[in-house]
């Protein structure tokens, strides 16, 4: 039996905007009241954990601790099936540079490593997000979600975030990048953990 949650504000523990804009977007039916971990000027915690649930939970855990509130995070990242799963975990940590996150370098890079590894087209990919809600008293639910798709070379389109430019979703013809940010909100991987999120602690 999952806990529900009857607060009527909740921290998103990211300092993205793109994500903390989706999340917005998410919880606008709930009447909840969301704030960012920057507008708060909470430090970003080390990652240290080699899973999407061990890094969320190091980050919803650290912003409860910060702020009292209850403090939702995600974890994400995109899983390649020609790469051994990389970058997975490390998706953001490929698009690392000393001037901020470059994903059209991690891209590049990902493609490179495909072609080096003569790695069978179509190239199969997954986004994962593993989302962990927690509350001051220390207790967290852990709800994870997926979208299975495939990468395309070159990128195409000019919305979203991240890798969405190179991952075309199994069913559709577009890229995460091409579509409005309503279309793949109703589809993401993030939406599949949100609606279980909700199925689990709103509903």
């Amino acid at each position: 039996m999952t806990r529900g949650f009857d607060g009527k504000r909740i921290l998103i523990a990211t300092h993205n905007a793109g994500k903390l804009e989706e999340m917005e977007r998410l919880f606008a039916p709930f009447g909840v009241e969301v704030v960012g971990a920057a507008a708060l000027d909470l430090p970003e915690p080390e990652e240290t954990e080699n899973t999407f649930v061990g890094n969320a939970r190091i980050k919803a855990h650290a912003a409860v601790k910060a702020t009292g509130l209850p403090a939702l995070a995600d974890d994400s990242g995109i899983e390649v099936d020609g790469l051994d799963g990389e970058p997975g975990v490390y998706t953001a940590d490929w698009a690392e540079t000393p001037n901020g996150r470059d994903f059209m370098m991690a891209m590049t890079r990902t493609q490179s490593e495909l072609v080096k590894r003569n790695a069978p087209q179509p190239w199969t990919a997954r986004f994962c997000s593993t989302l962990v809600l927690a509350w001051p008293d220390g207790h967290d639910e852990v709800f994870a979600g997926t979208v299975d798709g495939t990468l395309v070379w070159p990128v195409r389109g000019a919305l979203g975030h991240g890798y969405d430019p190179m991952f075309q979703p199994v069913g559709h013809s577009r890229t995460f990048a091409e579509m409005p940010a309503d279309e793949k909100n109703a589809i993401s991987h993030r939406a599949d953990s949100f609606a279980k999120l909700i199925a689990g602690c709103f509903g």
